[in-house]
């Protein structure tokens, strides 16, 4: 493989679907993190039911709106369930209790039982709910090259999809700014620095955290709806490894900033690519085969966030005084 190629695949991922997706969920995160100080283990769980609540709908018939509000809906839900019984405790018991609730719903959605619904351990095939999104495509059938990508316009891994994804992305980050700067977001920050000093100025502490856990998980939903449209509904794809992704991303680019989590998402996915593309195009599968490359891809990557977190913790755009939590 030569270096053009390498380099071309690497780059690549800066449009891909996935970025786009753990860019969204990292988004989410921040919200509850970067502003509200909220430590959920559980953005795997908002996204996998997120992918749930819009595949089964749309192999049931729904509409494409119909789909995104039953997302929506579910993610709402689990918030709520999350958050009334554990919100009013400490940071501890909110970060294990949604870990174990993501667990639950990856284990609930590849069980036996469920096989009818969601598909058991098989999951849900792309033909069963991509149909009907693939047709809302303005796009022409056939390929498509743009600068030195090529990719089919409308169907599986496609320019429609990166399309629809990173629209999204930019609402997101929009909204975000603007939530950043208004009266509701300074509340939150508040509440990151002293949930006790905004309690005292009458402020429903618990409301505001409901709030922000709703509003990041619906992130995480419509990122779990991006991460499956060019693949199946795998429960094990979005298990607890993409909760530790998304922690990473959002670390490594910066919490509390507007733009960290997309800059976060980009940087680990072309990185990751170019170190595993490299090795693939440079060593013998004599000496390192794929699936070592793949473990050793990683390797890499982890030294290279442990030296960030050593030499620059607040991440790449981050500012070191809004990472003082409780200062």
């Amino acid at each position: 493989m030569d270096f053009l190629t390498i380099i071309t695949n690497s780059l690549g991922e800066l449009i891909a679907p996935t970025t786009a997706a753990y860019a969204l969920a990292a988004i989410g995160l921040n919200i509850h993190f970067g502003m509200t100080g909220l430590f959920n283990m559980g953005q795997a769980g908002f996204m996998l039911l997120g992918a749930y609540g819009f595949a089964v709908t749309q192999s049931m018939g729904w509409s494409i709106l119909g789909s995104l509000c039953m997302a929506l809906f579910l993610s709402f839900l689990f918030a709520l369930l999350l958050g009334i019984p554990t919100l009013k405790l400490g940071p501890d018991y909110l970060s294990m209790v949604t870990l174990a609730a993501a667990e639950i719903v990856r284990i609930i959605g590849r069980s036996t039982a469920m096989t009818k619904i969601t598909g058991g351990s098989g999951g849900i095939s792309p033909q069963d709910f991509t149909e009907k999104f693939e047709s809302l495509s303005p796009l022409p059938d056939g390929q498509s090259t743009f600068l030195l990508w090529t990719y089919s316009n409308n169907t599986a891994n496609s320019w429609w999809i990166r399309i629809v994804a990173w629209v999204l992305v930019g609402i997101a980050l929009f909204l975000t700014w603007r939530w950043f700067n208004s009266p509701w977001g300074r509340v939150l920050k508040g509440i990151r620095e002293d949930e006790n000093a905004v309690r005292s100025l009458g402020k429903s502490v618990t409301r505001f955290k409901i709030q922000s856990l709703f509003l990041g998980g619906a992130f995480g939903a419509l990122a779990g709806i991006i991460f499956v449209l060019p693949r199946s509904v795998q429960p094990d794809s979005l298990g607890r490894q993409v909760t530790f992704y998304t922690w990473t991303i959002l670390l490594m680019g910066g919490a509390a900033t507007v733009f960290g989590p997309l800059i976060g998402s980009c940087v680990l996915w072309v990185a990751l690519t170019l170190i595993k593309e490299f090795m693939r195009g440079t060593i013998p599968t004599t000496v390192i085969s794929s699936d070592q490359v793949e473990a050793l891809g990683w390797v890499i990557m982890g030294i290279a966030l442990m030296c960030i977190v050593i030499f620059r913790p607040q991440g790449i755009l981050g500012d070191r005084k809004e990472l003082a939590f409780n200062a």
